[in-house]
């Protein structure tokens, strides 16, 4: 199939559409021979062309000048806006908006002055390879990602495709799903897709054997998940067992009413203040892939329990910090708050509310009475108003 050439105008009145000065063209492993003819004259009248040290090899010989990516890779885009007014081809892998550099040149350059020529991507063509329809798999990048992003996806009967670090990649996935009771899954190694090395082989998770595998590959996992499998909830209020916690944890039946007072919403920030386990933080970035939390807490070692927590439960965007109220400076302002402890703490709740977005929650878990006359009394002062929920059952309080 033909590549298709993107192009969106965005004209002033009365103006004309810039003319495109970079073309980001989407290579495959067959190289130049598989590239539309538009990519092809592209490429012919660029005075710089840009990629990878994989992507200048398989274009071969150009007019322009070669310049593969410098290191660290932050400093291309300021080289890419340099050249701007000149005829620029940037080379990525396939689908340049699919887990490529497509994301980052959008925000910095205006769609008009792009040309954008992709190929299919890497899950496109796997799909093909193996008849499952994409819009039923699940897709994971693992590329410079850890492994344990692919945790959340690994539910009964699931098929999962995930774009591989290295060579290591496959063996350490069927290792995981070994040790998560999911052995039997079918999982599938397919390597250089698109060009003529492509090699697809598949096996049990438990009997992986494979040791000769080329660094461009990705996984396909069928998974085969037995009565004990290690399966990860899709309801709020983990039980605590998934957590590794030293007691200051919230009881998984709490956080589930937490968590709904809270209502996280798509893209959105939590403050955990006095984070323990991180428990309530790890649960609030499970709801949508976008959502952050920021864990207070002044406990080396719960700091590092939660952070090992939220990489197990799925790399999840978990920044642990300091000492509340203290470490409340600088931090970006919160959609919701969650404390757990240190309600009494002078200046912790003002602190916490006056950091909140407008329309934002605040819910604060209690036990004992002191700690409800300081949250009533610190509410009469704000002007917020308490609910049942927002007022009852924290472990307990510190």
């Amino acid at each position: 199939m033909s590549p298709v050439t993107l192009e969106t105008e965005s004209l002033s009145s009365g103006e004309a559409a810039t003319a495109p000065w970079l073309s980001l063209i989407g290579l495959g492993e067959d190289g130049a021979a598989g590239l539309c003819a538009q990519a092809k004259a592209a490429l012919q009248e660029a005075e710089v062309v840009f990629g990878g040290e994989r992507h200048i090899a398989l274009v071969g010989s150009v007019p322009g000048e070669l310049r593969p990516w410098p290191q660290p890779f932050r400093n291309a885009l300021p080289q890419i806006l340099a050249e701007r007014g000149r005829k620029v081809c940037v080379l990525a892998t396939s689908d340049p908006f699919h887990y490529g550099i497509g994301n980052s040149l959008s925000r910095a350059i205006p769609a008009d002055e792009m040309r954008i020529i992709p190929q299919s991507s890497s899950f496109s063509m796997a799909c093909t390879r193996l008849r499952w329809p994409q819009e039923e798999c699940a897709l994971v990048s693992l590329h410079g990602r850890t492994l344990f992003r692919i945790v959340p996806h690994l539910q009964p009967q699931a098929r999962v495709l995930a774009l591989s670090w290295d060579e290591t990649t496959p063996r350490a996935v069927a290792e995981l799903l070994t040790v998560r009771g999911m052995g039997a899954s079918r999982i599938t190694v397919l390597e250089s897709l698109g060009g003529p090395q492509e090699r697809v082989r598949e096996t049990r998770a438990d009997a992986f054997a494979f040791d000769d595998i080329v660094p461009l590959n990705m996984i396909a996992v069928a998974v085969d998940a037995g009565r004990d499998a290690r399966v990860l909830p899709l309801a709020p209020g983990l039980d605590e067992e998934w957590f590794a916690h030293d007691g200051q944890i919230t009881k998984s039946e709490v956080r589930a009413i937490t968590l709904s007072a809270l209502a996280p919403r798509a893209g959105e920030l939590l403050w955990d203040v006095g984070a323990g386990s991180g428990s309530v933080g790890i649960e609030w970035c499970q709801r949508h892939p976008r959502n952050a939390a920021i864990a207070f807490e002044a406990k080396a070692e719960r700091v590092e329990r939660i952070s090992r927590n939220s990489l197990e439960l799925g790399g999840l965007a978990v920044t642990v910090t300091g000492e509340a109220p203290a470490g409340f400076a600088g931090q970006p302002a919160p959609d919701a708050v969650f404390i757990g402890g240190g309600l009494t703490v002078e200046g912790l709740f003002e602190g916490a509310w006056a950091a909140l977005k407008p329309g934002g929650r605040l819910v604060a878990n209690v036990v004992c009475m002191r700690c409800m006359a300081a949250r009533c009394g610190a509410s009469r002062s704000t002007g917020s108003s308490p609910s049942a929920a927002s007022m009852a059952g924290a472990r307990r309080c510190r």
